[in-house]
């Protein structure tokens, strides 16, 4: 079976290793970003009714500022997010379906007019009639090279998880700059947007979390 390259940053990168590999695959981390915090000016409690959380990081990395917002209900874009949220102290947490844009739709839906994102760097724009107030809590930065254990991982033809378009992004790049032929390389990708790029070939995580996307790697692997 082809081995597993993950490529996600730290915790992350951790936790998809140890579900691979109980899964029994091998797996090999490369994270292709650190993630670090960021100061942050946090707003006036009262002028929100939820926090939203589109990624784990901004749980983790937020800082003792969150203690503001205890008694607001918090949305989390998916189970790994609402995961670091009960981590971080929070009760009431809400999952949503996987992505901004479902998020936000729920969010409307139950009644919530004001809430506070807590974001990372390179965040995405939402359309919604929600009055969003966002806070930039933490960055991810990219190497600027491809690491070592990639390159390790290639060699066996192993199966590259992408966790987001901008990881996919950066990989096609960091790949031409090592002269490594993407082309040669299969992807299994947590979302259609993630997987964009000119893979070998491309296996669709059928819902966005490791799960379906270990589920996806393995059809992969299956053939050859």
């Amino acid at each position: 079976m082809r081995p597993l390259l993950v490529l996600r940053p730290e915790p992350g990168a951790a936790a998809t290793i140890a579900r691979a590999q109980a899964a029994g695959f091998e797996a090999i981390a490369a994270p292709l970003f650190a993630v670090v915090p960021l100061a942050w000016t946090a707003p006036d409690r009262q002028a929100h009714d939820a926090l939203m959380l589109t990624s784990a990081n901004a749980a983790r990395h937020a800082g003792p500022a969150l203690d503001l917002y205890r008694d607001l209900p918090v949305y989390a874009v998916g189970e790994a997010t609402a995961s670091a949220a009960r981590k971080a102290g929070f009760q009431d947490v809400r999952t949503g379906a996987g992505d901004a844009a479902a998020l936000a739709a729920r969010m409307v839906c139950d009644g919530i007019g004001r809430p506070l994102h807590l974001a990372g760097r390179d965040y995405r724009e939402v359309a919604t009639s929600l009055a969003i107030e966002r806070r930039i809590v933490y960055a991810a930065e990219p190497v600027m090279a491809l690491p070592v254990a990639a390159r390790t991982a290639l060699a066996k033809q192993a199966v590259a998880l992408i966790h987001s378009p901008r990881a996919g992004t950066l990989f096609a790049r960091l790949l031409a700059e090592a002269g490594i032929d993407a082309r040669h390389v299969p992807v299994a990708a947590i979302s259609a947007a993630a997987g964009e790029g000119p893979w070998h070939a491309v296996a669709i995580a059928a819902a966005p979390d490791d799960g379906a996307l270990l589920a996806a790697a393995a059809r992969l692997c299956e053939k050859g």
